[in-house]
């Protein structure tokens, strides 16, 4: 969401425009740069990214360990 908000204030293009190119309504976008994650799936906001052209990675990783100490602790 943050690499989008960047890419729409650094390519100089209005929100319309910016929306179009990026498959939303400026509605949306404008939600979008407000910061309204809630509003947004992660695939719409990778659609989004890559139609900005930004490179779109997703690690997915096992849970670091937590000692017995530390999860009685939680």
């Amino acid at each position: 969401m943050i690499r989008i908000k960047e890419f729409v204030e650094q390519s100089g293009m209005t929100q319309a425009r910016a929306a179009a190119r990026l498959g939303l309504t400026q509605p949306r976008l404008n939600a979008l740069l407000k910061g309204k994650i809630d509003q947004f799936s992660l695939d719409a906001l990778v659609n989004a990214a890559s139609r900005a052209g930004l490179q779109v990675d997703l690690l997915v990783t096992a849970p670091k360990r937590v000692s017995a100490r530390a999860a009685a602790n939680v």
